[in-house]
């Protein structure tokens, strides 16, 4: 009983393996985040919010084919909201709506077995942010980024889903 459970979970462990490196990756790096237009002033909450998007790319990457690899250099970040001080150890952010959208600039290639399948430049950024549904719930750390991120990479990656 003992010995077919170990090896139950040795196979599933091994089918995870194998399934990770058929996919592809993602790699990101965040170029000169110390000139990012709007970051948190704590050092820890922009390494917060960095490694929030990085997972967030890696989700959005892992409906990627088989093979193909995703590179994306983040050039800027203005989060939604602006930081007002506050009295308390930690910044306060506020979302009116106004010129406060969230907006991230990137660079990004996709590729398969070394082939350039999709690349470019964009300034993605989403003006009525607070306006429509967003599905991500209101606790969720940068819920307005992660719904621009995402209309993004359906329109601009996932039609490249079929090596086209």
């Amino acid at each position: 009983m003992k010995s077919k459970f170990i090896l139950n979970v040795t196979l599933a462990t091994s089918a995870c393996l194998l399934a990770g490196a058929a996919n592809g990756g993602v790699t990101v790096n965040f170029v000169e985040p110390e000139k990012f237009t709007d970051m948190p002033f704590n050092s820890y909450d922009k390494q917060r919010v960095m490694e929030d998007l990085k997972k967030h790319f890696d989700k959005l990457g892992a409906s990627l084919m088989a093979g193909q690899d995703l590179k994306i250099d983040v050039l800027d970040i203005d989060l939604a909201g602006r930081i007002e001080p506050n009295r308390t150890t930690h910044d306060l952010r506020i979302l009116r709506g106004r010129a406060d959208w969230p907006a991230i600039t990137l660079r990004y290639s996709l590729d398969s077995q070394g082939k350039s399948l999709k690349s470019g430049e964009d300034r993605i950024f989403d003006m009525s942010y607070l306006s429509g549904y967003n599905h991500y719930n209101s606790g969720e750390n940068l819920r307005y980024e992660k719904q621009m991120l995402d209309t993004w990479f359906k329109k601009t990656l996932a039609a490249s889903k079929g090596g086209t």
